[in-house]
């Protein structure tokens, strides 16, 4: 489309030729002719008086040079991601049915508008809401119920009676209700494994990324609340509780009986140990280490987990260790060069 159209449907204000050709986006180093890129940070703006785009989306008071048509817009990065929808090809809608592959249990329940891909299998007792789509070679187990206008990518495993909201994405190979990490130890060490004989709940308007694992409960429930996004290769074990709207980003693992906190976010490859209270609001960073409870809104990074100011100032005393260490020994050869002086005299 022409860049003036462009603009127009991002709510941008162009400076230069609106009759430029747009056929697609691309980031503003790998940008050339024809394409949108945008700058939403300050600090790429060098990145920006050498790239090759034909128009590059930034803030309303950008002031660095650039070769290319400036759309100019209140948020750069929202207005990228609306022009980056508009050039983006979508895989072809799911068609509604069940493909002749897909083994079905005569008593599974399917809603108005399902799509059953090839090679799925939906186990008896099953419900699945009106518009779901479940994508092919998915496994939705014995009683799971699935709501309405949710999407499963293919590969996705649903154990046995596993509840999934409605509006809720799953992405390729994650498995949710597989047995817990439960085994009682004996006095010579042998372990038995223990029943896990509850459910998973995920909400409504749920993101759950590729490869993530969520254990089924050893009783009651493992919960995962309404609109919670989940990255990537995630693991929740059983009986942990997700409150609504928390974000966790890839490779967490979150141990048992634990108990995240509404709108909290837990950062790459954070570790949280059992039977913890995660307060609301909370920031976890990443790679943190948390073995104690965190009060409601606090921010916290490193291992063990403290206050991000604590931390800071840690790591900044860790930093001056050599020089420390360079200044005792300096310290401790004057001290015996004293001492042997002193036994001299003597």
């Amino acid at each position: 489309m022409k860049l003036s159209e462009l603009a127009r449907q991002i709510d941008g204000v162009f400076t230069g030729d609106g009759a430029v050709d747009i056929r697609g986006v691309a980031g503003i180093r790998e940008a050339g002719n024809g394409e949108v890129s945008f700058i939403a940070n300050p600090r790429y703006a060098p990145e920006a008086a050498t790239t090759k785009a034909s128009a590059v989306i930034v803030a309303e008071d950008w002031a660095a040079a650039c070769p290319a048509t400036l759309i100019r817009v209140k948020n750069p990065d929202e207005a990228f991601a609306k022009a980056a929808a508009i050039f983006y090809i979508p895989a072809p809608v799911p068609v509604t049915g069940v493909h002749p592959s897909a083994v079905v249990a005569q008593d599974a329940e399917l809603g108005a508008g399902v799509c059953i891909g090839p090679l799925c299998v939906i186990e008896s007792g099953a419900k699945i809401g009106a518009g779901t789509v479940i994508s092919a070679q998915c496994y939705i187990g014995f009683r799971s119920v699935i709501g309405d206008k949710s999407f499963l990518h293919p590969q996705v495993s649903l154990r046995e009676f596993v509840k999934i909201g409605s509006r809720s994405i799953i992405h390729n190979g994650t498995v949710i209700g597989s047995d817990g990490f439960g085994y009682s130890v004996d006095g010579e060490g042998v372990r038995t494994k223990i029943p896990q004989i509850g459910i998973v709940e995920v909400g409504d308007d749920v993101e759950i990324g590729a490869n993530v694992t969520i254990d089924r409960a050893r009783f009651g429930t493992t919960k995962i609340g309404n609109g919670v996004k989940i990255d990537n290769l995630v693991q929740i074990a059983h009986n942990v509780v997700v409150g609504d709207h928390a974000v966790i980003v890839s490779q967490v693992g979150i141990s048992g009986s634990t108990t995240i906190g509404s709108k909290t976010i837990l950062a790459g490859q954070a570790g949280i140990s059992g039977h913890l209270r995660i307060g609301s609001g909370v920031i976890i960073g990443p790679g943190a280490g948390v073995s104690k409870d965190i009060p409601d809104g606090l921010h916290v990074l490193g291992a063990p987990a403290m206050p991000v100011d604590k931390m800071k100032r840690t790591h900044a005393n860790i930093m001056l260790l050599p020089k420390m260490r360079e200044r005792i020994a300096a310290l401790d050869a004057r001290i015996r060069k004293l001492e042997e002086g002193g036994q001299s005299k003597v």
